[in-house]
């Protein structure tokens, strides 16, 4: 009984991790914290967001466009 409960278990895990999920990381320093490509972040200058992606980035701050940066 035991051992069909483990199965069930490790299964539903890989089943999890094969569709996307993400299971939370444990003691994450600071350095390791790192934003996703997905993530919206606000213009210094006219303070609309845009993604990481998207976005410029000058002396650590986010910027939506070239002329944000001016």
């Amino acid at each position: 009984m035991l051992i069909k409960i483990l199965f069930f278990v490790v299964m539903g895990l890989l089943i999890y991790k094969f569709f996307g999920g993400k299971f939370p990381k444990i003691n994450r320093t600071a350095q390791e914290k790192k934003l996703e490509d997905d993530t919206l972040v606000e213009c210094e200058t006219c303070h609309t967001y845009v993604t990481v992606k998207e976005s410029i980035i000058v002396n650590g701050k986010y910027y939506c466009c070239q002329e944000c940066t001016l």
